[in-house]
Parts: structure tokens; C-alpha cells; sequence
């Protein structure tokens, strides 16, 4: 599709993906929303594997680097860091990057908890991060089939993809 002056429109698609272990506590924080468990993650932020990804996922898409080098865990300022405030930094620097996210797409993969529980809420919360409308963001969960370390309940894995526009 092209634009009024007959460009055309540049498209992105970026991949993010974050993990952590378990440890203990008494839940979990995953897109910004807290979900009862019999453990925690672990992390030097706040360990919220989903709002992790999602950043990756929209700094890669624009060429605009990673959550590693925005939020360093060498810094201090990051220790329990609230990750979708990163999150919103990150949106942020995309659109100051003049680009656009138009949709995200998040598969989390754990044996518990349940996703689909918290779906519309973790939804509404990224949205709200990125600055896009709640239907443009998409929550879900699969397990591993009880195989490896997701499937020995040992901690969650999170795959992001992010598409953005600009023109």
C-alpha cells in the first residue's frame, strides 16, 4: 500500500525473548500483572519476563538496540526496576526513532500459571506501555509438555514479536 505522495511505507518485525527461573515468593509478575503463585521470579529488575520480551521485541523491530544496553544490570538505578515503566521508555525511543508499533504478539511458556486467566488484563497493560490499543496486543500461553527445565516447573520463557511502521 502506498502512501498519498506514492511512497511506500517501511515494515519491521522484531523478536524478543526472555526467561527466568523460579524462586521463592508468593507470585509471579508477568506484563505488569501480578499473578498468584507459590514462587516468584528471579531477576535484577522485577523480573517481568512478558514486559522483557515485548521491549526486545520493539527495540530490535526499529534497529534501536536492546533492553541490555538501555537498562544495563550493571547499573544500580535497575536493581527491582519496574519493567513496564522500561517497557515505556523503550516505546518511547521507538517513536522518537519516527516509527509506529502497529501490533504485538506474545507467547509465554510455562506450566503454570494459567495465561488465559490474565490475559486481558496483561493485555490492557502493555497496551497502555506501548501507547497502541488493546487490540493490538495479543497474550498467550502454552506449555512445554512437561519436558525440560519449563517443564520441570523451574521458570518461565517468553517469545515476543513486534511489528512497527514508518512513512
Amino acid at each position: 500500500m502506498a502512501n498519498v505522495d506514492g511512497s511506500r511505507p517501511e515494515f519491521r518485525v522484531g523478536i524478543g525473548y526472555d526467561s527466568h527461573r523460579f524462586g521463592p515468593g508468593d507470585g509471579v509478575l508477568l506484563a505488569g500483572v501480578r499473578i498468584p503463585a507459590a514462587h516468584s521470579l528471579v531477576g535484577h529488575s522485577d523480573a517481568d519476563a512478558v514486559a522483557h520480551a515485548v521491549t526486545d521485541a520493539i527495540l530490535g523491530a526499529a534497529a534501536l538496540g536492546d533492553i541490555g544496553a538501555l537498562f544495563p544490570d550493571t547499573d544500580a538505578a535497575n536493581t527491582n526496576r519496574n519493567s513496564i515503566e522500561m517497557l515505556g521508555i523503550a516505546a518511547e525511543r521507538v517513536r522518537d526513532g519516527g516509527w509506529t508499533v502497529a501490533n504485538v504478539d506474545v507467547t509465554v511458556v510455562c506450566e503454570a500459571p494459567n495465561i488465559a486467566q490474565h490475559r486481558d488484563p496483561m493485555r490492557t497493560m502493555l497496551a497502555a506501555a506501548i501507547g497502541v490499543p488493546a487490540d493490538a496486543v495479543w497474550v498467550k500461553g502454552k506449555t512445554n509438555e512437561r519436558m525440560g527445565w519449563i517443564g520441570r516447573g523451574e521458570g518461565i520463557a517468553v517469545i515476543a514479536v513486534a511489528s512497527v511502521t514508518r512513512g
